[in-house]
């Protein structure tokens, strides 16, 4: 979607001149992967109109795939508005009828699956409409050749004309789940990682992301693995879990243990916490290489701001 932060400081109210730029759960986890060196692809649809092709350019800028984006000739872009704060930035959505909503299960018609070896979903998807919700659906059904990943990525503005009760049908059907104890709670009435676990336990990976405090690990049978957070000076949140998605895909796909897994999502977050937008600069290299084998003494005592560290 197209997205607008403030440009200047101050109240939203006050704002007087935004900033366009780019948002959306999947691109982002898509140009996160794109920056970390891994060869991604972004599938979606966009209006044919100033907003869709600039959000295209921009995400294949990262060197994102977006060959398999479909242009819309009827509906108009989807938009949303970041009151960038960083205690919590509300987001106001502008995507009825979008171009977006009007994707359905014949995407999957012409979809490369051959030799992918992560497809990353959000919960964001079920709830743009009908037609979505039976991609979803389709789309968890189709033979597995690939890991399937899904955020639960709650957005209650899109869920106000909608049944939520698929979320779980969703999350139970993939093989890595990330999810929120504030959102889990909120949509499931479950707020503690070990209450999550439970309500999902057919789970192969689950991630319980815990804010500002961590990050807890279920995998299989094996026992949990609890990784706390960077001390990180936040400049504002929105896009930092998708950030942390990205990098725990990464770092999975590399072959990493559980807790480098967590810390790889957690320096990816950080680089994200550091801007208004949602993908920011990378981390200097040397830090994020230092920081995956740090003691957790080192670990605990980091600081990123805007100066890194």
């Amino acid at each position: 979607m197209a997205l607008f932060v403030p440009a200047e400081p101050g109240p939203p109210d006050e704002v007087v001149t935004w900033t366009r730029t780019v948002g959306g759960a999947e691109s982002n986890v898509a140009s996160h992967l794109a920056v970390l060196g891994l060869r991604s692809a972004w599938v979606s649809a966009v209006g044919d109109d100033a907003f869709g092709r600039a959000l295209v350019s921009t995400i294949a800028a990262f060197g994102v795939d977006v060959s398999g984006v479909l242009v819309d000739p009827t509906r108009p872009t989807g938009m949303y508005v970041k009151e960038s704060d960083a205690a919590g930035s509300p987001v106001r959505y502008y995507r009825h009828g979008s171009a977006a909503s009007g994707m359905g299960p014949s995407m999957l018609d012409t979809l490369p699956l051959d030799g992918v070896r992560v497809v990353h979903t959000s919960g964001i998807t079920p709830a743009l409409s009908d037609s979505c919700l039976e991609l979803m659906r389709a789309l968890v059904a189709l033979p597995r050749t690939f890991t399937l990943s899904f955020d639960l990525n709650w957005r209650p503005p899109l869920w106000v004309d909608r049944d939520p009760s698929v979320l779980r049908e969703l999350a139970t059907a993939a093989d890595v789940v990330f999810v929120g104890v504030d959102e889990a709670e909120l949509v499931w009435g479950v707020a503690e990682p070990e209450e999550i676990r439970a309500f999902l336990p057919e789970t192969r990976t689950l991630v319980v992301k815990q804010g500002a405090d961590g990050a807890t690990l279920f995998e299989g049978t094996a026992a949990p693995v609890y990784q706390p957070a960077l001390n990180v000076d936040v400049v504002e949140p929105v896009g930092a879990g998708d950030a942390f998605a990205a990098g725990f895909i990464f770092g999975t796909l590399s072959g990493w243990s559980p807790r480098r897994r967590l810390r790889c999502g957690h320096l990816r977050a950080a680089s994200s916490l550091l801007t208004h937008h949602d993908v920011g600069s990378s981390l200097p290299a040397a830090f994020v290489a230092s920081m995956l084998d740090a003691s957790d003494a080192e670990w605990a005592a980091a600081y990123v701001t805007g100066e890194r560290q």
